[in-house]
């Protein structure tokens, strides 16, 4: 993203240029966004595009890494909390403020991103797909230390644990998108909570 084109440096903002891309794709998918849907939104021609960014494939998984890096921060910040059950229930409560924020599309770039089917054979799906399981390895590798320090009990699957909160949140981003509010997803996630303790009660686990 610092190349030159003829020697001369580019004459516009390509992080924001970038930001402007990750809205349309967040907006339209990957096949809804059309190069002129892109180029426009961005405020650059074609060529200034792919000169900076490559093609579209290549402008899409640049845009997915800056929506990771910028407007997923919260989960890696969830991943530092001290117990399992701060981590998911931080994880989850961002995750819902993050999908219903007024500045921003609802739902999530990750799932609306490869919804529609099209020419591409599912690379897209796929991409995102192998994307959204990265976090989820990393939260996984997080509850596994978590048994192993004894803040959850012997015997839980941070795996399968890792997983029931994605579920959560990816459940939570396609209702998101289809308008459900903030006040809705986080009751989602009270219910949610309450497998975490054996009580049935949302308290944090050995609290």
């Amino acid at each position: 993203m610092a190349e030159k084109t003829r020697g001369r440096p580019r004459s516009f903002d390509a992080g924001a240029a970038l930001d402007r891309a990750v809205e349309v794709f967040w907006r339209q998918g990957y096949e809804g966004a059309s190069l002129s849907d892109l180029t426009e939104a961005m405020g650059i021609n074609r060529p200034s595009m792919y000169a900076a960014f490559g093609n579209k494939d290549d402008l899409f998984r640049l845009a997915v890494a800056r929506y990771a890096e910028i407007d997923m921060a919260y989960a890696r910040e969830a991943l530092a909390q001290p117990t399992a059950y701060a981590v998911i229930e931080g994880f989850l409560r961002a995750n819902a403020d993050a999908l219903t924020r007024a500045d921003r599309p609802a739902g999530c770039l990750s799932i609306q991103g490869g919804l529609a089917a099209g020419s591409d054979h599912g690379h897209v799906a796929r991409f995102l797909a192998e994307s959204r399981l990265t976090g989820e390895r990393a939260l996984a590798a997080r509850l596994g230390r978590a048994v192993d320090e004894g803040d959850l009990p012997d015997g839980t699957d941070p795996v399968a644990l890792a997983r029931y909160v994605m579920v959560v949140s990816e459940g939570n981003a396609v209702h998101a998108a289809a308008g459900a509010d903030r006040a809705s997803l986080h009751a989602t996630i009270d219910i949610a909570l309450t497998a975490l303790t054996p009580d049935r009660s949302p308290r944090p686990i050995g609290g």
